[in-house]
């Protein structure tokens, strides 16, 4: 095996945390080698929660590979193979994908069926000969991340016993994945009737989606990745459409109660039976479409009181 091996990371959050054990898979393979990983500025943070990883760079679009024997390719995309290429990484792995297969020096098929994201990263490197381990994501939040997550909400007011439970109503794919901003405040009413205090997560790009959710307590735009993750390990359990706050919160060891419209459950679910998938019962799912065309009743048809109810289960 080489000894200087850049993995490429997916370039969303929730796929980067389903790629974790397919990374495992290669690390328990090569104790010996140097792995870097290379992500998107965005989802380069999670790696530093992430045991095994020698290194992580941010790919800015400045960015150079240079200095690696191979290079393993998680996205599918074309840029991406340009990009190990153009540095002569001299062996280039990943999916046939993209029409970008000349690029590659070992090119993979994909799987003909849908299978897991978490499957389906797994499968490649099996069928680069790194043998498969646990598919469950992990990540580690250290002491320092929890003692800063309990800090910030702390300040934010939180007695340090008050059962809290998050909300997390965005979602980066598009307005068709949000369960209703409405349907999240009757939620935080009915939990807050139960002693719950809820605590609202998500970037500073979600504010516009979250304003009018009276949560108890406002992290929006207040946290990077380490913290949040600091933050959601004091959670009892994480409300969430399908993102990558659901994936993250899941890998921490945090009960999820996800909320599937338009996209499909079985290939992105979080994996493990602590955690409860709602979906509504309309025939037009799962589109896949970024904003709905009709009336969003995928997700309007699950109602605040049997998300309340799933949420229940962990207080």
């Amino acid at each position: 095996m080489s000894a200087r091996l850049v993995i490429l990371a997916p370039n969303w959050l929730g796929d980067a945390v389903m790629a974790l054990p397919a990374i495992a898979d290669v690390r328990r393979a090569c104790p010996e080698t140097q792995i870097t990983i290379a992500a998107r500025p965005p989802v380069a943070p999670l790696f530093a929660l992430v045991d095994g990883v020698d290194a992580c760079m941010a790919l800015h679009s400045d960015a150079v590979l240079t200095g690696f024997d191979t290079a393993i390719l998680l996205p599918n995309a074309f840029r991406s193979a340009l990009m190990v290429w153009r540095a002569a990484i001299p062996e280039r792995w990943g999916y046939r994908a993209d029409g970008r297969a000349l690029l590659l020096t070992r090119s993979i098929p994909r799987p003909k069926t849908s299978v897991h994201q978490v499957e389906y990263y797994q499968r490649l490197v099996a069928a680069l000969g790194y043998a498969n381990g646990p598919a469950d994501p992990r990540v580690r939040v250290n002491e320092i991340a929890r003692q800063q997550g309990a800090a910030l909400l702390a300040s934010a007011g939180w007695d340090g016993r008050t059962p809290l439970v998050a909300l997390a109503p965005g979602a980066a794919y598009g307005g068709a994945k949000r369960w209703p901003p409405e349907y999240f405040a009757e939620l935080a009413g009915d939990l807050a009737r139960d002693g719950v205090q809820t605590v609202m997560i998500g970037s500073a790009a979600d504010a516009a989606t979250t304003r009018g959710i009276r949560a108890t307590f406002d992290l929006v735009g207040k946290t990077d990745l380490p913290t949040l993750a600091g933050v959601l390990v004091h959670m009892r359990t994480l409300v969430t459409n399908d993102s990558g706050a659901m994936h993250l919160a899941a890998a921490a060891g945090v009960a999820v109660t996800a909320v599937f419209g338009p996209t499909r459950d079985r290939e992105t679910r979080p994996i493990g039976d602590r955690h409860r998938v709602l979906t509504g019962d309309v025939w037009c799912r799962p589109c896949m479409l970024r904003e709905c065309p009709l009336d969003h009743r995928c997700m309007r048809g699950v109602a605040p009181a049997t998300v309340a109810a799933a949420a229940r289960r962990t207080l």
